[in-house]
């Protein structure tokens, strides 16, 4: 049998490429020097016969068939992390590795004492925490890219097959910098008082799930921004509106950056949930819902920094 042309490490290398934009940044996230990363794309695409990088530009960019050959191949190198994963579960119980997934409403480094305290299990369980933003988070456990998330909000994706119980819930507060047109507005605004304004969202981090908003009215001027602690500098500084968690805007009220305001329509408070796939059993992603049983530890995790 011919030996294949194409490895999973070269796979991990073009992924790697695609997704940072250049040699050098990805070749600090997979802890090699930028030189390696050359060698291990010129030499498939000698193998291959094919172009796979345009190098013509600035930013390192696929050819078509460059594209193709990644679009499939992260198919595979999917399967080959799940294979190494269902590997080690058999023997042992404890995943490869536990992707979590939070929330951009949770400030990461609250979960950083749960961390700890399950590095001192001694597992051998890597863990990979990234963020989500509103249907994200179950578009992140629908799609298999996350095992565990926190803060999801919501439903979750129709056709059942998921966990997800109470973590805690955040009050909402309108607010809006002391230099805003609606910080001299007397009385609760009207939704015809707000929709004059432009609103500052976070935009929904769905990949397959339909995007969600929350707290935008129709026709709305609207900046998008990638995470909670961008909508709040944004206003702060004065360039839109919106609602934001109470223990993020009051403080910052007192202070006198943003200035609160009653509204019409007032805001619910939004539930946010813990989640996971029903069917998935490995030890590590067990302990950590075990650890939220705790009702102390739920409150430290939703604290703002």
């Amino acid at each position: 049998m011919a030996a294949l042309k194409l490895t999973l490490e070269s796979l991990q290398v073009i992924d790697a490429i695609d997704r940072k934009g250049s040699y050098a940044a990805a070749a600090e996230e997979l802890h090699r020097v930028p030189s390696a990363l050359t060698y291990s794309v010129q030499k498939l695409e000698q193998d291959l016969d094919v172009l796979v990088f345009d190098r013509r530009g600035h930013r390192a960019q696929l050819t078509e068939a460059g594209r193709e050959l990644l679009d499939e191949g992260r198919h595979l190198l999917r399967a080959a992390g799940e294979l190494e994963c269902r590997v080690k579960r058999v023997a042992t119980g404890w995943e490869t590795e536990l992707r979590i997934a939070v929330d951009t409403v949770i400030a990461v480094p609250r979960l950083f004492p749960l961390v700890e305290a399950f590095y001192a299990q001694g597992s051998g369980t890597r863990l990979r925490i990234t963020t989500e933003v509103l249907g994200g988070n179950w578009d992140a456990l629908a799609g298999n890219r996350a095992d565990l998330v926190f803060g999801a909000s919501g439903e979750a994706p129709p056709g059942g097959g998921y966990t997800s119980k109470l973590l805690g819930w955040r009050d909402h507060v309108y607010a809006v910098a002391p230099t805003h047109p609606l910080a001299s507005e007397a009385g609760a605004l009207k939704r015809e008082q707000i929709l004059a304004h432009r609103a500052v969202a976070v935009g929904d981090s769905s990949r397959s799930l339909a995007p969600r908003s929350v707290g935008l009215l129709t026709g709305q001027d609207v900046l998008t921004v990638p995470d909670m602690a961008a909508k709040v500098a944004a206003q702060v500084a004065g360039l839109g509106s919106g609602y934001l968690p109470a223990g993020v805007a009051v403080p910052l009220a007192k202070a006198g950056k943003l200035v609160i305001k009653q509204t019409q329509e007032a805001a619910t408070a939004g539930n946010l949930y813990y989640a996971w796939r029903t069917a998935d059993r490995g030890k590590a992603l067990r302990w950590f819902v075990k650890r939220m049983e705790d009702e102390k530890v739920r409150a430290e995790v939703l604290e703002p920094m």
